[in-house]
């Protein structure tokens, strides 16, 4: 019997690994152009695709819209701390790490409607928070709160308020209870674009729940993290029932 032959874009991945691996290029460093690459092997700018998208995949390469090509540095995991839901900027890089901000009012879907236990088309606060390290993503938070608890001071642009979406914290008023869901699963398609990873990369997602003393959910929030990029930590306390003796 014959040995299958590898598609050829397995054999240019493999050559651009190993110059990745022997440090001919450096972290950091732009590849060439797709269309520079596929001259250089001799192929279809399709075939040159797949062999970046294997590396991509393996967390070699990332790929920067209308930028190009770059070999990954090596990233330090940021740690999101669960039980309140909170992530430790200490373990992100410093002064490179920033998170942006989209705020906008919309309707609630079926899906925010049951999470928030709303009408449908009930009015939302959205706050759409990316957070990067330079050029690369490292998490996502989509944070929907009824906008009538939504005050004008939730848009303000105070200090309090910055460092809260800067560590994808509750937004609302103090919960009494906040309850997580954690999964790792694939991307949605605007999670991969948001997040620049393939859509075969798994992702860590946590759906928090913030509710009030009456059980009233102030916010729900939809997180999700590239899974080589972070870790999550959960402390678990135990509250000891104090026991009356009999005497």
């Amino acid at each position: 019997m014959t040995g299958r032959v590898s598609p050829r874009y397995h054999e240019i991945a493999g050559d651009l690994r190993d110059q990745i691996t022997a440090g001919h290029v450096q972290p950091g460093e732009r590849l060439p152009s797709e269309l520079a690459l596929a001259g250089r092997y001799e192929v279809s700018t399709v075939t040159l695709r797949h062999a970046l998208a294997l590396l991509q995949g393996e967390g070699l390469l990332v790929k920067v819209h209308g930028k190009g090509n770059f070999v990954r540095r090596p990233l330090r995991k940021i740690t999101y701390v669960g039980g309140w839901g909170t992530m430790d900027l200490s373990t992100a890089a410093g002064p490179s790490f920033r998170v942006t901000v989209r705020s906008a009012s919309v309707q609630a879907s079926a899906y925010l409607a049951d999470l928030l236990r709303v009408p449908p088309g009930s009015p939302l606060a959205e706050f759409f928070c990316l957070g990067l390290e330079g050029e690369v993503p490292r998490g996502l938070a989509r944070i929907y709160l009824p906008r009538d608890l939504a005050q004008a001071e939730v848009f303000d642009d105070d200090s309090d308020r910055r460092e809260a979406i800067a560590r994808f914290a509750v937004l609302g008023p103090s919960p009494a209870v906040v309850r997580e869901t954690v999964s790792v699963r694939l991307p949605t398609a605007d999670e991969a674009a948001a997040l620049r990873i393939g859509s075969q990369a798994a992702v860590l997602a946590v759906t928090r729940l913030a509710t009030d003393p009456a059980g009233r959910v102030l916010e729900a929030a939809l997180l999700a993290f590239p899974g080589d990029r972070v870790e999550a930590v959960f402390t678990v306390h135990h509250m000891a029932e104090e026991r009356k003796t009999g005497g």
